[in-house]
């Protein structure tokens, strides 16, 4: 599925500017409510509402990250490699133990980061319920085995650990957080920015935490407004607004201007998952034909403006060591001619609106199959509407958006959920022998390079049986004014992008 954050329906635009500049009337543009400072606050738009009262255990954990509010013990490179956070350093004793050592640090309420905090939010997180995504395959046990350092033990060998704990889900909170049954992150935190007020989904204040461990914020605070229609967040950063405006929609981008459009690779690809089990497309031959079919520069010159790139394969350049090591597929079956692609019955292609590329892309690539031969019928609807249908195979082609590294930062999760003959979400139903056996392998090795060889390995695999034809790997769009705004962070996995180092000029 796409992640949830692009699965909540838009805001009308006239609610959402509202919601957007009301809370804004009372900033000037030189300083605003809250502390004081040797730069001016910050004022930032961001794309998606509070869901869950900014608990750490859903969407709103990334919200949080973005906002640099919490931190885990590690966090990730542009590689997806692990880095230390509030681990200085960790070791691995066997395949299903790690010691974690912690650096000197204290939370946002003067708390110290001890090993008892990390085993008590560890703890929380592996209690929820939900739980969060990041621990949907695995189980872990923390301990303290010292005042610094804690062992963590998986129930299987779990080579991703250190990423998986750079998860905005498994961030580490004081003990004043947690009471009632809820956890509250506000003050209690070790992010640069303290959460100090949210008001619903509307708005959200931070303030300087001049005690991180990192260093003294450049901002001196932000101020957050929340707005879901992505015209209202271009309009707000057009007339001055805001400073920093989260997901510019591409439709937007040419209006705004070159200095204040940012875009980058991400690791989202946008792919036709083609159904192999059942209808048309349980033919291979068919499903050949459709790869064929697809135009991939057509779509991103028509639908992105050019503000994409054209399919690679599974994994886009946002993922940047994937390119070095692509290899063809091979054993494709050969793709039926125009003639016989006539003959055969009607298909359905489907999509959802959630994303406001998505059905333009569908009208496209509908143009691009009838071209071949094919007789098409496009549904369109809401992503919450169409998921259970997906995932039970009622469609015969499917256009989604899909984060390659989801929750991990590794391909090999995404690959065994959509792929494979048991993954959770296999929209091709595929079930291919060759592809499981790959991905089986990728999953188990330890080492990064090998790891990552497996990886494309398990991505020929899959594309030679054409479950997916890959159409457009998308970048990410962030707007701000790049004579006046410094250290926006611009990154492939989501997970950051106001920092330390983010300030107004």
């Amino acid at each position: 599925m796409p992640t949830p954050r692009s699965r909540r329906s838009p805001l009308p635009v006239i609610a959402a500017t509202a919601a957007l500049l009301l809370p804004l009337g009372a900033c000037s543009s030189s300083g605003g409510s809250g502390a004081s400072g040797d730069a001016q606050r910050l004022r930032v738009v961001m794309a998606f509402p509070p869901a869950q009262a900014m608990s750490p255990y859903g969407d709103d954990a990334v919200t949080l990250s973005r906002l640099a509010v919490v931190e885990g013990l590690t966090t990730l490179d542009r590689n997806g490699a692990a880095r230390p956070a509030l681990a200085a350093s960790w070791k691995q004793d066997d395949p299903t133990t790690w010691t974690f050592t912690l650096r000197d640090a204290v939370f946002q309420d003067g708390a110290k980061v001890d090993a008892d905090a990390v085993v008590r939010s560890l703890t929380a997180a592996g209690k929820a319920s939900p739980p969060p995504r990041v621990l949907s395959d695995t189980t872990l046990e923390a301990t303290a085995t010292g005042r610094d350092t804690v062992r963590i033990v998986t129930g299987e060998a779990d080579p991703l650990l250190p990423q998986r704990l750079a998860n905005p889900s498994l961030t580490v909170l004081s003990a004043g957080a947690y009471g009632n049954g809820k956890v509250n992150p506000a003050g209690h935190a070790t992010g640069p920015f303290t959460l100090t007020g949210v008001k619903g989904a509307v708005s959200a204040t931070l303030e300087r935490n001049t005690d991180y461990w990192g260093g003294k914020a450049k901002a001196p605070g932000v101020d957050v407004t929340f707005a879901a229609d992505g015209t209202a967040r271009a309009n707000a950063l057009r007339t001055k607004a805001v400073d920093v405006a989260e997901y510019v929609p591409i439709s937007q981008a040419s209006l705004l201007g070159d200095s204040y459009v940012h875009a980058f690779p991400s690791a989202r690809t946008n792919g036709l998952s083609l159904n192999t089990r059942h209808g048309v497309f349980a033919d291979p031959a068919l499903r050949a034909a459709a790869r064929e079919a697809v135009d991939s520069k057509a779509l991103v010159d028509g639908v992105y403006e050019g503000r994409a790139d054209t399919a690679q394969g599974l994994l886009g350049p946002g993922i940047p060591w994937a390119a070095g090591l692509r290899t063809d597929p091979t054993g494709r079956i050969p793709a039926a001619s125009r003639a016989e692609v006539a003959r055969t019955k009607e298909i359905v292609l489907a999509t959802y609106a959630n994303r406001p590329e998505l059905p333009e892309v569908a009208t496209l690539v509908q143009q691009q199959l009838e071209k071949r031969g094919f007789t098409v019928e496009q549904v369109v609807r809401d992503y919450a509407q169409m998921e259970a249908d997906a995932l039970a195979g009622k469609y015969d082609a499917f256009i989604q958006a899909r984060n390659t590294l989801l929750d991990t930062a590794d391909p090999v999760s995404y690959l065994a959920s959509d792929f494979t003959c048991d993954g959770s979400f296999n929209i091709s139903q595929l079930c291919d022998e060759r592809v499981d056996s790959a991905v089986a392998e990728a999953a188990s090795l330890t080492g990064t390079a090998a790891r990552h060889r497996a990886e494309m390995t398990a991505e020929a695999a899959v594309l030679a049986a054409d479950a997916l034809v890959p159409l457009v790997h998308e970048r990410f769009v962030q707007g701000y004014d790049d004579a006046r705004v410094e250290g926006v962070a611009l990154d492939p996995m989501e997970r950051t992008l106001i920092t330390a180092d983010t300030h107004v000029g």
